[in-house]
């Protein structure tokens, strides 16, 4: 693996793989200010200094709402910008891992998704990670793609501590109950890619996709409920449909990804989306 930039160091997947960063090789953590990754030209001057050998490209405009209004951002950032470090993992022979999200998909499929499922996303944002997805493949750069859905972590703001907050404030929470997916510890996903990084170069992968969360299906208020559970928390979380809960942008109903694929390539391990979630309120309140 050798030389192993990440990009969006500062997200919930960015720590999380900083905990993990370890053995002979070089990890190289960058986020805003530091680097920008629409700036292609520092970008290219990053890869050749540190003569870098794998991409994780983890950074991402992930505000779904605001994406609506500003999509010149988002397509820049999430789209243009991923199409850049493809070529450019490309020209120095890198290998390119690309986080993507669920919300390529519109929701209406009766079965778990598989990687080879149509996309037809209904968000701006999830029409910027098609889109990269779809340029990744074109631009011959080795490497993977892999979707992931829910992520909540110690680190920055994500659902599980939204809730956490909001129990302490009021005494009824009212949540959908009629999204449904897999939450996704971001510890367990950085695990994966920690135990998928020295296979890559077995394999001639030019954006293969893969998709990646905890295992189980759940709802929002399912997640909800057995969050403020294990916070021991003493809150009302009432369940609402949808339609009672209107945002900017829209979001698939069920969005729940098959992990076949990359428990037979790569062999690893997908925990159940509870157990996970507990271990999370270990080692938040231990």
């Amino acid at each position: 693996m050798g030389n192993i930039w990440v990009t969006g160091a500062n997200g919930q997947l960015g720590q999380e793989l900083q905990e993990l960063a370890s053995g002979q090789d070089n990890w190289y953590f960058t986020d805003l200010p530091e680097l920008d990754i629409c700036n292609q030209e520092a970008c290219q001057g990053f890869i050749e200094a540190h003569q870098i050998q794998t991409i994780i490209h983890c950074a991402a405009y992930t505000a779904v709402d605001r994406a609506e209004s500003d999509p010149e951002t988002t397509f820049r950032t999430n789209t243009q910008a991923s199409f850049q470090l493809a070529d450019l993992a490309r020209k120095a022979d890198a290998q390119l891992i690309f986080i993507s999200t669920d919300y390529v998909f519109d929701g209406n499929s009766p079965t778990p998704y598989r990687e080879s499922d149509p996309c037809t996303p209904i968000s701006v944002y999830g029409r910027s990670k098609r889109e990269a997805e779809i340029g990744i493949q074109q631009s011959g750069a080795k490497g993977i793609i892999i979707r992931t859905a829910w992520l909540y972590s110690t680190y920055g703001s994500n659902f599980v501590k939204t809730m956490l907050r909001l129990s302490e404030e009021r005494s009824e929470i009212q949540v959908v109950n009629d999204q449904l997916g897999s939450p996704t510890y971001a510890k367990d996903l950085a695990a994966a890619i920690r135990h998928i990084l020295p296979q890559l170069d077995k394999h001639d992968f030019h954006g293969e996709i893969f998709h990646y969360t905890n295992e189980g299906c759940c709802s929002w208020h399912d997640l909800a409920v057995l969050s403020l559970q294990l916070g021991k928390k003493d809150c009302i979380i009432r369940p609402i449909p949808t339609t009672a809960y209107p945002t900017a942008a829209h979001r698939p109903a069920y969005s729940l990804l098959s992990k076949e694929k990359i428990r037979t390539v790569f062999g690893v391990e997908t925990p159940d989306w509870k157990a996970s979630l507990a271990k999370f309120f270990e080692e938040l309140l231990p």
